[in-house]
């Protein structure tokens, strides 16, 4: 317990607290063993006059010291008043500055992600990061925000569904450990360096050879890497603001469309996706006969069967199977009765 403590990323307060009482059990060692060793006392009068040293009671000697025993009497006190004033310090501050009801907000987040499986992490709160938890949150997914700035996170408190946060490197590979990584099904790497971010799809991919992963790259050139790194995709912000520009130029009613889907804050309809399963009531149905529109009121727009071939506007006599991607459009509720209906 204390080892982990100590060696905790996100704690330095709790850290000073914990190394000021380390340095009172050792002021309490020495004492106790100098007074056996240079006195020749038992460990139950050498082990009281320490304490009545150290705490400075006033209380009398034990037995009578020699000059040698009175000159380490003094070290002790010494030494004894300089650590409890360091603790004092430092125990004060972690109470009045709130670093106690931090260390006991994020137990209890801690405790809620070692509850989680099949959430999200995300890497980076800064501006990439802060737009991609926005959405994320918005459709009700459940995240955890890795960052080292409590500045960045405490931007997401506002959220609708607010993420859960571990403040902490994530190039660190307890932090990512900490964020619940093992049963997390997503994990999108939005530092501010493709160095970083390569390192971090590294350690992800290794930690969880299942995760699908989304990583920024600042470069183009950087994409390869990435991919070879363990990134199922790599997104370069430049590139998709420069096709939005052009977009925005040459075909504006059709972007405007999609950013009331895809952008705009107070907006509910949303392209997403279902994935057919056995354990669903669609497989084996026709898409006229799963009455998709009536019961979710989600609109189909594609199909994307298991070979990865698509089938834009599907016919309704196409036949859904177990592994086929339901592409639609639909407001976040209807396309979570979509997702229950598909057996996700």
């Amino acid at each position: 317990m204390l080892k982990r403590l100590l060696r905790r990323p996100a704690d330095p307060a709790l850290r000073k607290v914990v190394i000021a009482l380390l340095c009172l059990v050792l002021v309490y060692v020495i004492g106790t063993v100098g007074y056996m060793v240079m006195e020749g006392w038992d460990f139950t009068d050498a082990s009281y006059m320490t304490i009545i040293t150290v705490a400075t009671v006033g209380y009398g000697e034990v037995h009578v010291l020699d000059p040698q025993g009175r000159w380490f009497t003094i070290a002790l006190i010494l030494g004894g008043m300089g650590t409890l004033v360091y603790g004092a310090t430092n125990l004060t501050a972690f109470v009045v500055e709130g670093d106690l009801r931090n260390l006991l907000r994020r137990s209890q987040m801690d405790k809620r992600i070692e509850k989680l499986s099949g959430h999200i992490i995300l890497c980076g709160a800064g501006r990439v990061g802060r737009n991609i938890a926005e959405e994320i949150s918005r459709m009700g997914k459940d995240l955890v925000v890795v960052d080292t700035e409590p500045e960045h996170l405490a931007h997401l408190e506002h959220l609708p569904c607010a993420p859960m946060f571990v403040v902490g490197n994530a190039t660190d590979d307890r932090v990512l450990d900490q964020a619940g990584i093992t049963k997390a099904s997503g994990f999108i790497a939005a530092l501010a360096t493709d160095s970083d971010n390569l390192y971090v799809v590294l350690s992800a991919r290794h930690m969880n050879p299942t995760l699908r992963i989304i990583a920024r790259v600042n470069e183009e050139e950087v994409t390869p890497k990435m991919l070879r790194a363990g990134a199922n995709k790599a997104i370069c912000p430049s590139h998709i603001g420069g096709l939005r520009m052009a977009s925005e130029l040459v075909r504006p009613d059709v972007v405007d469309f999609l950013d009331n889907m895809m952008r705009e804050k107070d907006g509910r309809l949303r392209v997403s996706e279902a994935k057919v399963t056995e354990s669903g009531s669609l497989a084996g149905k026709t898409l006229a006969e799963s009455h998709i529109p009536k019961k979710t009121g989600c609109v189909v727009v594609a199909l994307k069967r298991p070979s990865g071939e698509f089938a834009f506007n599907p016919q309704a006599s196409e036949r859904l199977v177990s592994g086929d991607i339901l592409i639609v459009i639909g407001e976040v509720e209807q396309v979570n009765i979509l997702s229950k209906l598909a057996g996700e």
